[in-house]
């Protein structure tokens, strides 16, 4: 009998961040985004959970092997961010572009993730917690 299981490794990185709109006055911003629009931005200690899904391989009961899944943890998350403007290092999150909010962070990181995986995994969540009482979870859910 074949069983599907869950994956999840939690990895870390420090990182800042600002929202805000350039084309919005400072007090929009302010009105829309409080402290979070200050500059020249805030950081946060993240914890980055992701949960793969996959056939439990026959030979090792893995979906996936772990070096695998953490080499791409470190190469498109924790490198990518870590210590690092969170605005500055993905296009996405540029001047006028997406706020890089927890939820908007969780989407781009499963965006980042889900080409690379092995044929038969998939991502399951993506959980970007900024800390203890606030993170956001993805699940690939489009509308």
């Amino acid at each position: 009998m074949r069983m599907k299981a869950h994956l999840t490794r939690i990895v870390h990185f420090c990182a800042a961040h600002r929202y805000y709109r350039p084309e919005w006055s400072e007090e929009r911003n302010r009105a829309e985004f409080g402290n979070c629009a200050n500059s020249p931005g805030h950081g946060h200690n993240y914890e980055c959970a992701v949960t793969v899904a996959g056939v439990l391989n026959e030979l090792t009961s893995m979906v996936m092997p772990l070096d695998d899944l953490d080499r791409l943890l470190d190469q498109k998350v924790v490198k990518r961010f870590d210590h690092d403007f969170i605005n500055t290092v993905a296009e996405e999150f540029g001047p006028g572009k997406t706020i890089p909010t927890a939820e908007a962070v969780a989407v781009f990181i499963w965006d980042e993730l889900q080409p690379e995986l092995p044929e038969g995994v998939v991502l399951s969540r993506v959980r970007v917690k900024e800390n203890e009482t606030l993170y956001a979870d993805y699940f690939g859910e489009k509308i």
